[in-house]
């Protein structure tokens, strides 16, 4: 996907670099970086060359400009001591590409929430829109899909705008029957919604989350339980939903009541279901396209804001399986 912003007049600039090895990191092997960033940037016309010891940029105003912040935070990352690679750099593009403020502002809450990609800024957007009774968002881990979510959910509780919050997500380690842990509903449902407890709490404070919580006001329950209920006024959040069946996904899908609306999260590429069965986050994403009132946003690798140190860890990962199978391939010859 190409970013797009409204653009006029024509420039050229000069990207200074401080060393040949840093050139060399930006533009890539064989200029690939380069040639992304023209890609992405096409509607600008930008055209990015290697010219002595620096980047010339010329294009489109505005895509010459974005195209530098793009350059400047790419090195950021490096000199922070990320690894070279074509995931940094479109994490770079969608930082300078995000347009800033493009969202109601959420209210009330304890921390800003502001979009640190154009993916979460269009996310956000589509969050606080009130037109849109129920949202997916689905996208790889760290994209901030669950936390964002949460957020959007709090500051209408705050607000006074739902009187409830309820986070469901379906407890797959557990096939589903809590019943063989110890302690009360609570002490069961809790080791499975630890990162919605961390992210209320940042978001809410401590004293606010337990007295919001101790009303009734906020709600944690396995998916399971969501059966035979009428959610009314309340913002209904479904977190790890590709690890719903069809048949729980339209469950939940349909407790919709009255006043409500409901935000379902999940990474389709990341389906922990028994036998292979088929995840009713993807499913319900592709039959609920197109239907009135309800919005999909699908984050991207793009989006993922993480620390530097991840996306090394990531990298030796794939090393270790590229050098895997390329000694299989040398086994079988």
């Amino acid at each position: 996907m190409t970013a797009k912003r409204r653009a006029g007049g024509h420039s050229r600039k000069t990207y200074q670099v401080a060393s040949a090895e840093r050139l060399q990191d930006l533009c890539g092997p064989h200029h690939r970086y380069l040639q992304t960033l023209e890609v992405r940037l096409e509607d600008y016309a930008l055209k990015a060359e290697s010219q002595g010891g620096a980047i010339l940029l010329s294009g489109k105003t505005e895509g010459v400009l974005i195209a530098e912040a793009a350059l400047a935070e790419f090195e950021r990352k490096l000199a922070r001591g990320a690894k070279p690679s074509e995931m940094e750099l479109e994490g770079a593009i969608e930082a300078a590409s995000a347009p800033e403020g493009s969202f109601t502002p959420l209210k009330g809450l304890k921390r800003p929430i502001t979009a640190q990609t154009r993916g979460q800024a269009r996310y956000l957007e589509r969050l606080v829109d009130q037109t849109a009774g129920l949202v997916f968002g689905a996208g790889p881990a760290g994209t901030g899909k669950t936390y964002l979510a949460v957020a959007a959910g709090a500051a209408e509780l705050l607000q006074g705008v739902r009187e409830r919050l309820i986070v469901t997500r379906p407890a797959v380690e557990a096939g589903e029957n809590l019943g063989f842990l110890p302690g009360d509903l609570k002490e069961k449902v809790d080791p499975y919604m630890l990162p919605i407890w961390d992210a209320l709490r940042e978001l809410m404070g401590q004293e606010q989350m337990d007295r919001r919580r101790a009303k009734g006001e906020i709600e944690v329950a396995p998916l399971a339980f969501m059966r035979g209920r009428t959610l009314k006024n309340a913002f209904v959040i479904v977190d790890e939903a590709q690890n719903a069946t069809i048949p729980q996904m339209k469950m939940v899908l349909t407790r919709l009541g009255r006043d409500s609306r409901m935000v379902v999260t999940g990474d389709p590429g990341q389906v922990d279901l028994p036998g292979r069965q088929p995840s009713g986050l993807a499913h319900a994403l592709r039959i609920l396209q197109g239907v009135e009132g309800v919005d999909q946003m699908r984050l991207t690798a793009a989006d993922v804001v993480r620390h530097d140190l991840v996306g090394r860890i990531i990298d030796a990962y794939e090393s270790a399986e590229s050098g895997k199978e390329a000694g299989a391939d040398r086994d079988k010859a």
